[in-house]
């Protein structure tokens, strides 16, 4: 049996492993839940509360007088809430014939009145922060104020591209491995559920299972374009996860029409109707992170009388190491490791760097820099 941590190095695709994650709060709070307690998806493990935004208000302005004036034309003072629209500040003309009004534009707190640039900055009120558990599971360990780490033996697969955040819902098997997602497979079915197959899935397809209220979506592939337009712009390099497109999305191979893999489409055919949680967060470079499907299968489903080992991320590649390229021109593509090249060569860049010479499933050999190839489990 295997102990297994999220986002390590290589691409990951286990039957079965003992999955820990740790659900931590971005400040200290309450943590919710005890060792040893087994938790769902949507149960809340952990809360606190983040300062509300700031807003400034420019009351010199608002009220046509000098910065030094502010102060005195307050209505509240530092310290003081207001509601949405409430007078902060008032001016009057002479013999009190007309009023200059400054309203607030949030309900909050002033939290300052500066006379030097004629600014008041208001504060909302806290923003409450839950973090759920994400995964059904156990409480192992209880971080004080931070968080917690939960554990559970699942399926754990990582795809190679992905938007939209953490979900849940149950697995569904629509299309073949090799077929096309179409609008037409979409059906009210599908609500609140996880849509697995395919090898390229249509922007219909996309806007239809958003209609229809999907959870998510794991194919082999999806059109760049395509994807640029239904998230309203071009994803770059930067970190994906928190786009808000109404699904969160795994790409499981690459861009273009690309098979979904044998492996991980069986892996998930035959979790068919289960409970799966998915996070489409992804980032390529600056430290890895793929976007991940779990499948939790229950502690029952663990040998106690076997080992649990801790998975060793330590490993490098050797010759007959899977692998895949994360990198255009042969972006998505699978093969083995054929040989490692001691000596640096030079690429289009001009830079000098350690090189791979990779086996595709063709048959064709391709040069590649090391640092452009993950390991395949």
């Amino acid at each position: 049996m295997e102990m297994t941590h999220a986002y390590t190095p290589g691409l990951k695709v286990k039957a079965f492993t003992v999955l820990r994650k740790t659900r931590r709060l971005p400040t200290p709070g309450e943590v919710l839940v005890q060792e040893g307690d087994t938790v769902s998806c949507d149960t809340i493990v952990a809360k606190t509360t983040l300062p509300g935004e700031i807003q400034i208000v420019n009351v010199a302005s608002a009220l046509e007088i000098t910065p030094e004036e502010t102060e005195r034309c307050m209505l509240k003072k530092i310290g003081e809430t207001v509601e949405k629209d409430e007078t902060i500040a008032l001016v009057r003309s002479f013999f009190g014939l007309f009023k200059k009004f400054c309203r607030s534009p949030m309900r909050g707190t002033i939290e300052l009145i500066s006379n030097t640039t004629g600014q008041v900055a208001i504060r909302g009120p806290p923003i409450p922060v839950q973090v759920k558990a994400y995964i059904t599971g156990k409480v192992v360990k209880v971080l004080p104020r931070e968080g917690v780490v939960i554990e559970t033996p699942a399926s754990y697969i990582q795809g190679i591209f992905g938007i939209g955040g953490e979900t849940y819902g149950e697995l569904m098997i629509i299309p073949a491995p090799n077929e096309t997602v179409t609008a037409d497979m979409i059906t009210p079915e599908c609500s609140g559920r996880i849509l697995v197959g395919g090898a390229l899935v249509t922007p219909d397809a996309l806007n239809k299972a958003v209609k229809e209220g999907v959870k998510g979506m794991v194919v082999g592939g999806i059109d760049r374009k395509d994807l640029c337009t239904f998230i309203g712009y071009d994803i770059g390099v930067a970190i994906t996860g928190e786009e808000n497109v109404g699904l969160t999305l795994i790409i499981t191979e690459g861009f273009g029409k690309m098979k979904m893999s044998d492996r991980i489409f069986k892996l998930l055919e035959s979790s068919n109707g289960k409970l799966a949680s998915i996070n489409g967060k992804t980032q390529i470079r600056a430290g890895v992170i793929r976007p991940e499907i779990i499948v939790p299968h229950g502690f029952e489903s663990i040998d106690r009388d076997m080992p649990i080992k801790v998975d060793d991320v330590s490993y490098g590649m050797t010759v007959g190491t899977p692998v895949r390229i994360t990198r255009e021109p042969h972006f998505g593509k699978i093969g083995h490791i054929a040989s490692l090249p001691v000596e640096l060569q030079r690429i289009e860049t001009e830079s000098k760097v350690r090189v791979a010479v990779v086996k595709l499933e063709n048959g064709t050999l391709v040069t590649v820099p090391r640092a452009n190839i993950e390991i395949i489990e």
